[in-house]
């Protein structure tokens, strides 16, 4: 019979090899390298692709509905249709009860050789810094103006603001 070979076991090699961590264990003997600048320049790079996708997204098909909810409704020009709002014709007073009242007058003109449709109008007062402090819609005083021909409009607003110093007319947006 063959004689049976049996490994020799050094106890000194158990010991010293208590102390390392095994290389076999769940977690890596080491830390990852994180490279922070790697981080950051996928990050703009990512912004970088979004903000010109929006900008794209913007110029094909304009500002989403809901963003052009909030901003004045004043509708794409009427190249044919003309309104005249002289300052000189705007009028404002304080009524003797102490309330604010703003007059806009003006007219509306077809400069087109066919007949036209008349929009309703936005008239926006504004304080000494520009900003809007009032607006209120103005109903055409027609429906329709024939080629050349012309309409005025007068309509008064009571309580707007004291601060308001400026007003301007446009087309306001059809709803």
């Amino acid at each position: 019979m063959p004689p049976i070979h049996r490994p020799i076991v050094a106890s000194y090699a158990d010991d010293a090899l208590a102390d390392r961590p095994s290389s076999f264990g769940h977690e890596p003997p080491f830390r990852p390298r994180r490279n922070p600048a790697k981080y950051w320049m996928i990050g703009a790079v990512a912004f970088a692709l979004i903000a010109s996708g929006a900008a794209v997204a913007i110029q094909t098909f304009g500002l989403p509905g809901f963003i052009t909810d909030y901003s004045l409704p004043f509708a794409e020009v009427e190249p044919d249709l003309k309104i005249d709002f002289p300052p000189d014709k705007q009028e404002r007073r304080t009524l003797p009860n102490g309330t604010e009242y703003f007059s806009a007058s003006g007219t509306i003109r077809n400069l087109s050789q066919r007949a036209q449709d008349v929009p309703p109008m936005l008239v926006v007062l504004r304080d000494a810094q520009d900003r809007v402090v009032f607006n209120w819609i103005i109903n055409p005083p027609v429906d329709r103006l024939e080629p050349g021909q012309k309409a005025d409009f007068r309509q008064a607003m009571v309580d707007v603001p004291r601060s308001a110093t400026s007003a301007e007319i446009a087309w306001a947006k059809r709803r």
